[in-house]
């Protein structure tokens, strides 16, 4: 009955304290980049990239919700001229899979010009996305645009880098984010984190824009 007790104890404390890493970490990510993610278009200061950060495409091209509101985002930024233009960074890992050409299409049949998107085809992640932007692409001013929950890694990441990007809450008209994904963002802090510590280079350092 006693070892009980103290198996019992032990997993308590085990739980809390994980709740409390995972709820310390988060806080001090979010503080770390509070002052550099703006959510007011009249607040953000102009810059010369919008980065978007890929998600999940459809067989048929189409855009899944959450990325549809992080495009639509860039796009009112683009028009309201608070960046020039864009950078693209998804995942086009297969010729079967293409986030990357779906929101380049996207921006496209909205009048974008082709000159102004450039394509990173190896954002698998994003760290690598961040990564590939500062150094492999040499983006130095420039706003993520993403949404609430996942700019303060993204940003935090940027920033270890050693780049001075601001991030941009897309606006969630398509698409409401979930408990779900709120709690899956919370570990990948742990994550971000590790590979900032040892330095982990992405998955690849091609540069390829087209």
């Amino acid at each position: 009955m006693k070892l009980l007790k103290k198996i019992i104890l032990g997993f308590t404390l085990f739980v809390v304290l994980s709740i409390l890493i995972i709820f310390g970490l988060e806080a001090y990510i979010k503080k770390e980049t509070s002052n550099l993610i703006y959510s007011e278009i009249t607040e953000l200061p102009e810059a010369k990239t919008g980065i978007i950060l890929g998600a999940s495409v459809h067989a048929d091209g189409k855009l899944s919700p959450i990325l549809k509101d992080r495009v639509e985002t860039a796009y009112k930024l683009y028009k309201l001229k608070k960046i020039e233009n864009f950078l693209i960074s998804g995942d086009h890992r297969t010729n079967d899979y293409d986030e990357v050409n779906a929101i380049k299409n996207y921006l496209l049949k909205k009048g974008v010009p082709s000159r102004a998107i450039t394509l990173d085809h190896s954002g698998f992640d994003t760290y690598d996305s961040m990564y590939r932007a500062s150094i492999v692409f040499n983006t130095e001013d420039a706003i993520v645009i993403t949404q609430k929950f996942h700019l303060p890694r993204s940003i935090y990441i940027a920033k270890k880098l050693g780049a001075n990007y601001k991030g941009f809450e897309a606006t969630p008209v398509a698409y409401t984010s979930s408990e779900t994904i709120k709690r899956r963002e919370q570990l990948a802090n742990f994550k971000a984190i590790w590979e900032l510590l040892i330095k982990q280079k992405p998955t690849s350092l091609e540069n390829r824009y087209e």
